[in-house]
């Protein structure tokens, strides 16, 4: 039996084979995935993780895909979602949130709770599992503030419980989890007054429709910040606002983000990243980092 036969046995309807990516990434763009899947105990995560090691095929974990660009060449092995592990308990100040929950559910059910600390990361479009991946972050709050503990499978499929006091982390990155696949996350918050809170996520939400291009499919900001300075503030000096190639375009409400304006391909997209890179090196000598991930072969198929 094909490694794929053993999936489809094993997963049902919870196994997809070639499923476009553009209908998994905020930026509506990307090709095929060879094996889709959706995961959601232990022992289904144990299942993949063993026929992945023992056949050696490569294996990907997405959430709700908004910090990803998936080549328009499709990606091959199996992508693994955690969109259907979605649950979020609240037990006195804690939270337990799964790793598919969307971030901005949890922030919602903690202000409704009045519980405090998460009210600024109202909006942000990801999932849990990506938030604490990265610990993203916005308005000044990171996912790691409230962050009290996380629940890992390795890839040898071995199951962990990781505390944030024993761990290395910082701006957009923690340190020596790259191997691990999230699957739930702890939150300790404080108590908060009910009224201030939904005002305080009210506003969050209001600045993040002023400010960024919502009415277009993004992946949020494309770049980290530079040292001492901002991503957008260099573009927009660069005269870059509103480069565009093909469908993608640098967009004109915010230089940070990469909207994909008119059916961008995942290639456009690429093509607009290292343009804005190259003129910003050339202008200002700032080497700008990448924040979103690429997955796949960008070349173009001759």
């Amino acid at each position: 039996m094909s490694y794929k036969e053993t999936l489809k046995e094993f997963f049902g309807e919870k196994c997809l084979f070639g499923e476009p990516m553009s209908s998994h990434t905020t930026y509506r763009a990307g090709g095929p995935a060879e094996v889709y899947l959706y995961p959601q105990t232990k022992e289904e995560w144990g299942f993949v993780l063993k026929l992945a090691r023992t056949e050696n095929i490569p294996l990907r974990i997405i959430g709700f895909g908004s910090n990803i660009l998936v080549s328009q060449n499709g990606i091959g092995g199996i992508t693994c979602s955690t969109k259907k592990m979605n649950q979020i308990s609240i037990n006195g100040d804690a939270i337990k949130a799964q790793a598919g929950a969307a971030l901005d559910k949890v922030c919602e059910m903690a202000c409704k709770a009045g519980l405090a600390g998460m009210e600024k990361l109202s909006g942000i479009p990801g999932s849990v599992g990506g938030a604490v991946f990265m610990n993203a972050g916005a308005f000044g709050q990171e996912t790691f503030d409230c962050l009290e503990y996380f629940d890992v499978i390795d890839w040898e499929g071995r199951p962990a419980t990781l505390l944030k006091k024993d761990l290395k982390y910082g701006y957009r990155h923690v340190e020596g989890i790259e191997n691990c696949i999230i699957l739930s996350a702890g939150f300790a918050l404080q108590k908060g007054e009910y009224t201030q809170l939904i005002a305080a996520r009210n506003t969050v939400q209001h600045n993040r429709i002023e400010k960024q291009p919502l009415e277009f499919p993004s992946a949020g900001s494309v770049f980290k910040r530079p040292a001492n300075d901002y991503a957008s503030r260099l573009i927009d000096a660069a005269g870059l606002r509103g480069l565009s190639i093909g469908g993608a375009k640098v967009s004109e409400k915010h230089a940070g983000f990469i909207v994909n304006f008119n059916h961008a391909s995942s290639l456009d997209i690429k093509q607009l990243i290292e343009r804005v890179r190259e003129e910003v090196k050339a202008k200002f000598g700032v080497e700008l980092e990448l924040e979103q991930i690429l997955w796949g072969n960008f070349e173009e198929a001759h």
